[in-house]
């Protein structure tokens, strides 16, 4: 259970990161979280880029973006939460209309969404589904 609250804090630490800053290796990366009192590894920080889906894009890590043709309906972005679930974040007042379409996909590795105006949860039918679930939904709206 310790081991998988820290993977939990890592990749957290790891996403907040990226968002903030322009990180170029994997090594800086781990440094960071190290500086940040997270443990890591080289290792470990490959793995979470890799489930998080994190693409490196004109030489630094970002967080993979909609692509042309899914904001215009209305997704915008996804972030893995904790190891069952992803977190969409939509156009304003669009979010019901997206995840009634994820729904409608009838996904595998989905169990179902919840939506709000801007904001999808969407529960995955068991753990560490996040990076093929994300592709999936993407293939819808792109």
């Amino acid at each position: 259970m310790a081991a998988l609250i820290s993977r939990r804090k890592r990749q957290q630490r790891t996403l907040a990161l990226i968002q903030a800053r322009r990180i170029t290796t994997q090594q800086k990366l781990l440094h960071l979280l190290q500086r940040a009192g997270v443990p890591a590894t080289q290792s470990s920080v490959s793995r979470d880029l890799e489930e998080l889906g994190i693409v490196k894009h004109r030489g630094f890590y970002r967080l993979p973006q909609a692509p042309e043709g899914a904001s215009a309906r209305g997704l915008l972005s996804f972030v893995p939460a904790g190891d069952c679930m992803l977190v969409a974040r939509c156009e304003s007042g669009l979010a019901s209309a997206v995840a009634v379409e994820i729904d409608r996909a009838r996904i595998s590795e989905i169990a179902g969404t919840i939506a709000g105006d801007d904001t999808i949860f969407v529960a995955l039918v068991k753990p560490n589904l996040q990076r093929t679930a994300t592709r999936k939904i993407w293939e819808v709206f792109g």
